[in-house]
């Protein structure tokens, strides 16, 4: 079993509440969990107007195949347009318990 993370930074510019930030925040979570198989929440940056965590976790057998859905993850949350993605970190690893 491969397991393969995601922890992207996004940045927003622009935003007038913490409402307005977990309206974006919710529409890209929603939107990545119905086109992908992907686990994905807020992980940090909870109460800031300018900056979001999200995390993202995904399980396949072949890490060409999750290397392939954390590339295709990446660009459709590069693709919204309503902020910049800043830091991305990425970790596939073995998981045999």
């Amino acid at each position: 079993m491969i397991v393969g993370l995601l922890k992207i930074r996004l940045n927003l510019n622009g935003i007038a509440s913490l409402k307005d930030k977990r309206s974006i925040v919710k529409s890209v979570i929603g939107k990545v969990k119905s086109r992908y198989n992907f686990s994905i929440a807020e992980v940090e940056s909870h109460d800031s107007k300018v900056q979001a965590v999200i995390g993202l976790a995904v399980i396949a057998n072949e890490s060409a195949f999750v290397n392939k859905q954390m590339d295709t993850v990446i660009n459709f949350i590069k693709a919204n347009g309503r902020f910049y993605v800043g830091q991305i970190e990425r970790e596939i690893f073995p998981f045999n318990p």
